[in-house]
């Protein structure tokens, strides 16, 4: 099963320079308890910007550049090889973290997508592919806990595909 998860403001914005525009430890704790010994799926750059493989996962690098390589992960260099190794093991629930070209390229195959929607307009460079929420049905929508550490009012969404 191939998930995306991801958090967004009101104008679809996930990035600003590599790196999240806001600070939301309730995301980043949602984030790790979520994918915890599951396969999470980035493109290089997403990679280069985490700087290692993280704890407690699979890691899985998506990149065109055939001299890439990371000890600890798993690199393909198709979109392609990918889906086969994902047809392969459809039992098991892999995230998608990012980037956009990553969500762009998987989003017709993503069965299930988990969002941070976060309150507000932040300035960043990178936004979420367009999306038709009407292929999707919300399973579960939890309000985050606002607080001095999480300032920006947030919910967490999670959608399963239309059959």
């Amino acid at each position: 099963m191939i998930s995306f998860l991801f958090a967004m403001d009101e104008n679809r914005l996930i990035g600003k320079d590599n790196k999240l525009p806001w600070h939301l430890p309730n995301d980043l704790k949602y984030f790790k308890e979520t994918t915890m010994n599951k396969k999470i799926v980035m493109g290089r750059k997403t990679f280069e910007s985490i700087g290692r493989p993280l704890p407690g996962r699979e890691t899985i690098v998506l990149t065109k550049n055939e001299k890439f390589s990371c000890e600890g992960c798993l690199v393909f260099h198709s979109i392609n090889e990918f889906l086969q190794f994902a047809q392969n093991n459809k039992e098991e629930e892999m995230f998608v973290i990012g980037g956009a070209k990553i969500f762009e390229a998987l989003l017709p195959f993503a069965d299930r997508l988990y969002v941070t929607e976060i309150e507000g307009e932040f300035e960043g460079d990178t936004y979420f592919p367009k999306i038709d929420f009407s292929e999707w049905k919300l399973i579960s929508q939890k309000d985050g806990v606002v607080d001095e550490k999480n300032v920006y009012p947030h919910r967490f969404l999670v959608y399963e595909r239309n059959k």
